[in-house]
């Protein structure tokens, strides 16, 4: 694990979108794109991923080919994960596999003495959901419902 995950200067943002809030991502790889990403939803939940220590590991696997729904599926089970599980995670390292992706992520359960959680997210839409592939490497745009 060459990075240390939601700790470093992030690429990407988070807008507003109507009732919603948007996340775009950008990186050199389609791993990164979903390494950014899964940091951006973990800000969109958790408000600061520095206050998240990585401490418990979780591996998923994401089955398919297709780029866009590959990323909105790895998304979806994060969410699943923290609702579910109460699980943070401050790091995640994918994989692309021969049947689709794996995701090594590391994090915590949610504690209210030592997190705050900044939104509700209720679901990862497939509202304006975009990923693109350009020479400058990839870039994804997505909205979550709140």
């Amino acid at each position: 694990m060459d990075r240390p995950g939601c700790r470093t200067m992030p690429t990407h943002t988070i807008f507003d979108h109507t009732a919603d809030l948007g996340l775009r991502v950008r990186a050199e790889s389609f791993e990164g794109l979903c390494e950014e990403a899964a940091c951006g939803l973990t800000e969109v939940i958790a408000g600061d991923p520095g206050m998240i220590r990585p401490v418990l590991g979780e591996t998923i696997t994401v089955p398919g080919v297709e780029p866009v729904w590959l990323l909105f599926d790895l998304l979806s089970e994060l969410l699943v994960a923290f609702e579910l599980r109460r699980m943070l995670f401050a790091e995640c390292r994918v994989v692309r596999t021969n049947d689709g992706i794996r995701a090594d992520c590391r994090g915590e359960r949610f504690d209210p003495a030592w997190h705050q959680l900044a939104h509700e997210v209720k679901a990862i839409t497939q509202h304006e959901l975009e990923v693109r592939q350009s020479a400058a490497g990839w870039e994804a745009t997505l909205i979550l419902d709140i």
